[in-house]
C-alpha cells in the first residue's frame, strides 16, 4: 500500500475489534459449481443493459480529499450506471454505480475500454483510473484504451454508500480496546461490540439489511458485465489488483463468453479459505519485516539495530510500551499500540516506504507518534480533515457476504494464535480474548465461498506474481495461473503488485498481453 493505490484484503492491527474480526472465517469442503442466475427472465434486464451512460464533470462525485484531488485529473470524466439494488428482482429499487472515464489518446487505433479494480475490497477504482492516467499517458494503455474505473456498490461515489462507523466513532475504535482478556465481562464486550457494529451498519445504510445483502462479489461481477455493455464493449478487457482478481476470476466464470483479455495482479488464490488466506499473509508480512530490518541493518541510525536476528525484540521493546502508554502523535492526537502496528503493516506494502517506516520509529523511541499515525491513517484512508473513506465499512461488508463465518470462540482463538505464531513481531503480548468473529452478528447470509473456478473457453488471462509479496503469496499466482489456465509473469521484488509501477520488463509484457493478446514465455522472470 504505502502511497500505492492498489490493495488487498487487509490485515490491520491484528488486535482491535475491526481486526481480529478478519481471523475468522471458516474453510469450505465442498467446491461448488456456479449457480445461474436467479432472474427468470433476463429480458428483465434490459434497460440496465441498454443504458446510455451520461459523462460530465467528476468533481461533484468526490467524496473526501482523496478522491477530489484523483478526480481534478485532466481530461477525465464521470457518470453513473444505474443497477439493480437485487438482481433477483430487477424491477425493485436501483441504486447507482460511479464511474470515471480517460478517451484513449490514439481514437483512430483504439482497442476499447480496460477497465480497472485495485482491490481492497472496498478501494476505490474511479480513483485508481484517475492516478493511472499521467503513467499511462504515451503509452499503449493511455494511446488505445479508454482507461475506466469504478466504485462498487456501496463504495465512494456509488449511491448508497455503506456506512457503518461516523469518523469519531472510528477514531475512538482506533484507540480503546474493550476488555484484556482476562474475564467474562471481556468477552461478553467484544460481543457486544460485534452487535453493535453490525446494528449501526443496517440502520445507518440506505436500504439497510437490503443493501448490505447484495454487496458481495456476486453482485459486482453482474455490476460490472451491465457497465461493459453501457461501454459499448462487446467483450470485457480487464485489469485487476488484488481483491480485484477476484473480481476478474469471479467475472470469468459468470459470463466466460464475454472475456477479451485479463491482467490479474496479485493474485488470490479462489480455493483457499479465509484463515489459510490470512495465514499466509501473516507469513508474507513477517518475511517482508525480515527484509526491511536486514536491509536496515547495513545502514547507520536503523530503528531495529544492526543486527537482524535482535530485530524483533527490539521492535517489541520499542512499540509494547504503547499498550498502556500511548504516545503524543500532534494535533491532540495519541497513537495507540493498535495503530503502531497498522502503520508498520502499511509500510510493508512496498519497500519504498521502508524509509519512511525507520524514520517513524526513530521518532517514535523520542516520544514522537506523528509518523507512525499518519502510515495508520494512510491504510485506514483517514483524510487530514479527520474524515474516512468507505473502505474500511465496505470491507467489512463484502466479506461477511463472500464467506462463510465462524461464531466457535475457541476455533477463532486458534486462528489468531496461528497468525501470531506466523507473524511474531504483530504479537503485542496480550492474551487472547476469543473475540467473536465480526461477521459471525451479521444480519445477512454469505452468498459466495472459496472454491475452484468453473471456466470453460475463457481466454487465457496473463496473472503477474511478486515472489516477496506480503499480502498475496506468491504461491496464489502461480495457483491462479494454472487454475485458470493462464501466464504466469513473475516479479522478482518486494511490494504488494507490480504492474504499472515502474517496472520496464513487467510493464512491456503487461502491455503486449493486454494490445494482442502474447503471453510471456513460460518461465519468464523480471528482476528487480
Amino acid at each position: 500500500m504505502g502511497e500505492m493505490p492498489f490493495r488487498h484484503c487487509r490485515l490491520p492491527a491484528v488486535l482491535g475489534l475491526l481486526g481480529v474480526a478478519l481471523l475468522a472465517c471458516t474453510p469450505v469442503q465442498a467446491p461448488p459449481r456456479p449457480q445461474p442466475s436467479p432472474v427468470s427472465d433476463v429480458h428483465a434486464l434490459d434497460r440496465f443493459y441498454e443504458q446510455a451512460l451520461s459523462w460530465g464533470d467528476c468533481r461533484s462525485y468526490a467524496t473526501g480529499e482523496q478522491s477530489a484531488a484523483a478526480f481534478a485529473t485532466p481530461g477525465v470524466e464521470c457518470a453513473r450506471l444505474t443497477v439493480p439494488l437485487d438482481y433477483a428482482k430487477p424491477e425493485g429499487e436501483t441504486i447507482t454505480v460511479g464511474v470515471l472515464r480517460h478517451k484513449a489518446a490514439d481514437p483512430a487505433d483504439r482497442i476499447g475500454s480496460l477497465v480497472v479494480n485495485p482491490g481492497g475490497p472496498g478501494g476505490s477504482g474511479m480513483e485508481a483510473a484517475a492516478r493511472l492516467v499521467p503513467t499511462v499517458k504515451g503509452e499503449a494503455i493511455g494511446l488505445r484504451f479508454d482507461l475506466v474505473g469504478f466504485d462498487l456498490r456501496g463504495v465512494g461515489a456509488s449511491e448508497p454508500r455503506v456506512h457503518c462507523l461516523t469518523d469519531a466513532e472510528r477514531d475512538a475504535e482506533r484507540q480503546r480496546h474493550p476488555g484484556d482478556g482476562t474475564s467474562p465481562e471481556s468477552a461478553a464486550a467484544w460481543t457486544a461490540e460485534a452487535r453493535d457494529f453490525a446494528a449501526k451498519c443496517v440502520q445507518r445504510t440506505e436500504h439497510g439489511a437490503e443493501m448490505l445483502a447484495n454487496v458481495g462479489t456476486r453482485d459486482v461481477v453482474k455490476d460490472l458485465d451491465v457497465l461493459r455493455a453501457a461501454l459499448g464493449e462487446e467483450k470485457l478487457s480487464y485489469l485487476g489488483y488484488s481483491y480485484g482478481t477476484q473480481i476478474g476470476y469471479s467475472y470469468a466464470e459468470a459470463f466466460p463468453s464475454r472475456v477479451r483479455a485479463m491482467v490479474l495482479d496479485g493474485a488470490i488464490d479462489p480455493t483457499e479459505d479465509e484463515p489459510h488466506s490470512l495465514l499466509s499473509q501473516g507469513q508474507g508480512f513477517t518475511r517482508a519485516f525480515g527484509l526491511f530490518a536486514a536491509e536496515c541493518a547495513k545502514h547507520a541510525g536503523c530503528a531495529t539495530g544492526q543486527n537482524p536476528a535482535q530485530a524483533v525484540e527490539t521492535f517489541e521493546n520499542l512499540t509494547r510500551p504503547l499498550l498502556t502508554t500511548p504516545a503524543a502523535a500532534g494535533g491532540g492526537r495519541k497513537l495507540s499500540y493498535d495503530d503502531a502496528m497498522t502503520g508498520v503493516v502499511e509500510a510493508m506494502y512496498s519497500q519504498q516506504s521502508w524509509p519512511n517506516l525507520n524514520a517513524a520509529l526513530n521518532l517514535l523511541r523520542a516520544g514522537d507518534g506523528s509518523l507512525l499515525l499518519q502510515l495508520a491513517d494512510s491504510y485506514y484512508e483517514r483524510g487530514q480533515d479527520g474524515k474516512y473513506s468507505s473502505l474500511q465499512d465496505s470491507y467489512y461488508a463484502v466479506r461477511c457476504v463472500d464467506n462463510p463465518r465462524v461464531a466457535d470462540p475457541a476455533e477463532i482463538t486458534g486462528i489468531h494464535r496461528q497468525l501470531l505464531d506466523a507473524a511474531p513481531f504483530l504479537d503485542g503480548g496480550r492474551p487472547d480474548e476469543g473475540e467473536p468473529d465480526i461477521c459471525a452478528a451479521w444480519p445477512v447470509p454469505s452468498t459466495s465461498q472459496p472454491h475452484r473456478p468453473f471456466l470453460p473457453g475463457v481466454p487465457a488471462p496473463l496473472v503477474i506474481s511478486t515472489v516477496n509479496d506480503p499480502v498475496t503469496p506468491y504461491q496464489s499466482g502461480v495457483n491462479l495461473a494454472a487454475e485458470m489456465r493462464g501466464g504466469l509473469l513473475t516479479y522478482e521484488g518486494a511490494q504488494h503488485t507490480a504492474f504499472l509501477h515502474g517496472n520496464q520488463c513487467v510493464d512491456v509484457n503487461g502491455l503486449a498481453y493486454l494490445v494482442d493478446g502474447t503471453l510471456p514465455p513460460d518461465g519468464t522472470r523480471c528482476p528487480a
